[in-house]
């Protein structure tokens, strides 16, 4: 299968999905990355993209495509111009299973990435699409406003104890964005929700995941 997955930020792909996406690679799937925006400032966008690139050789995945759209600026964007961006990954890669970001985080590059890409993932745009998946990202999810609207409800779990060390050693390849415990951007806390929504399902790490739509033929 295709694999697609969008990172409104680079590092949000590992917080969200690491583990799922080590797994589907190691499956033998083709996983994708689509990082969405970039800071303004050359040098640190270069220290960032290579330290993306290191990370997804960890993870397996087969290729990225960063867009460089303007960070913390989607919202003031011309929705046809991220809309087409968007669109043309989506129809280059023709996925079967897309991880999104939730709209109901903190920063809204997360929202503006998830509402292009649901009009780029309607199903007459992509027949082969068969399920669609939103991510949990660790200093973005949780602390958003608690209004009914921004809740992260987990309705599917990806067992991950056999990628939860890939996905930290992703991790540790953003040296720019990782943090000291207890920030939740840190990989104490990485390994310490791994476990808690792994012990929802009774396995030792899990990612965890609101279904948006799922196809079955």
């Amino acid at each position: 299968m295709n694999i697609l997955v969008f990172a409104p930020h680079d590092d949000d792909e590992v917080l969200g999905a690491g583990g799922a996406i080590a797994k589907y690679a190691d499956e033998g799937h083709d996983v994708y990355i689509c990082g969405v925006t970039s800071g303004p400032d050359p040098e640190e966008i270069e220290t960032i993209r290579s330290e993306a690139k290191t990370a997804h050789e960890v993870l397996g995945v087969k290729e990225a495509f960063f867009l460089h759209l303007p960070m913390i600026g989607l919202r003031h964007m011309e929705t046809s111009e991220i809309n087409a961006k968007i669109h043309d990954v989506v129809m280059r890669i023709n996925p079967e299973v897309v991880f999104l970001p939730h709209k109901g985080d903190m920063n809204f590059d997360h929202a503006e990435t998830t509402y292009a890409a649901m009009v780029a993932l309607r199903p007459f745009n992509v027949p082969a699409l068969r399920e669609i998946l939103v991510y949990e990202t660790l200093s973005e999810t949780e602390w958003n406003t608690p209004t009914v609207d921004n809740l992260f409800i987990p309705n599917v779990y990806i067992d991950i104890s056999s990628t939860i060390d890939k996905k930290l050693e992703a991790m540790e390849c953003y040296q720019s964005q990782l943090r000291i415990y207890p920030h939740p951007r840190s990989l104490e806390a990485m390994r310490a929700l791994s476990m808690v929504r792994g012990s929802t399902i009774c396995v030792e790490h899990a990612e965890s995941f609101m279904l948006i739509r799922s196809i079955r033929k």
